[in-house]
């Protein structure tokens, strides 16, 4: 009779001690668990925060007064598949060289392309068919700048100038994704007065004549694709 209750004894003291290193176990378990949540917590990255608002027609003139009041570069290179083209960008024109400067620093232009070649007039740039572009467009904003041609300046060659917006509109807002430059021997003055001369090439005509005198579809878009590599800001 002893015998049986010393061994009833035992295995109730063995059942205890089972539950009471499950529950250990299972504590331990938890206790873990929150440490590694803690870990996660502590690696998970930081969500940056967009420094410039998404622009429209009704922000973008008072962000780029603000932002040309800070950022005074006047300055830029482009490097191209042919060479590199040096542009002054001019300071009275001052809401077309901020947003010049904006997309240069946002490196929009990069990897864009010179889409329309016209040889003996112009090429235009800073577009592409790549989705990446348009997809760069619209996490800046949609919005168009108005043309500024009351300082004077011409369409010479050589000069940068902002084409209006695909979309027709009589004020001939500027498209400021886009860009386009005057080969034309003499100039395109046609065109003064309708389209905002901006900049002027400073070095690297040698370049532009040589994209002008690529070959093209009846769509004057080149046959081969020309890259603008990269566009920075230089001193």
């Amino acid at each position: 009779m002893r015998i049986l209750m010393f061994i009833s004894v035992f295995f109730i003291f063995l059942n205890c001690e089972d539950k009471q290193s499950r529950q250990q176990k299972n504590n331990s378990n938890i206790d873990s668990l929150a440490t590694v949540n803690s870990e996660d917590k502590k690696k998970a990255p930081k969500i940056k925060q967009r420094k410039f608002p998404k622009l429209t027609d009704k922000n973008a003139m008072d962000f780029f007064l603000e932002y040309e009041k800070e950022n005074k570069e006047n300055k830029v290179r482009i490097t191209t598949d042919f060479g590199t083209i040096d542009i002054l960008l001019y300071d009275e024109t001052k809401f077309h060289r901020a947003n010049f400067i904006f997309l240069t620093k946002q490196g929009y232009f990069d990897n864009t392309q010179f889409y329309r070649v016209v040889e003996n007039f112009v090429i235009q740039g800073g577009s592409s068919d790549d989705m990446s572009i348009a997809e760069r467009r619209r996490k800046i904003g949609k919005y168009l700048l108005p043309k500024d041609t009351q300082h004077g300046f011409l369409h010479d060659r050589g000069v940068i100038s902002m084409p209006s917006s695909e979309i027709e509109n009589p004020y001939k807002m500027a498209s400021p994704y886009q860009f386009f430059i005057v080969q034309q021997q003499g100039g395109a003055h046609h065109l003064d007065g309708d389209y905002t001369v901006f900049g002027r090439v400073t070095d690297g005509m040698d370049v532009v004549d040589k994209i002008a005198a690529q070959k093209t579809d009846d769509g004057e878009w080149p046959l081969n694709n020309i890259y603008i590599q990269k566009v920075e800001i230089i001193n």
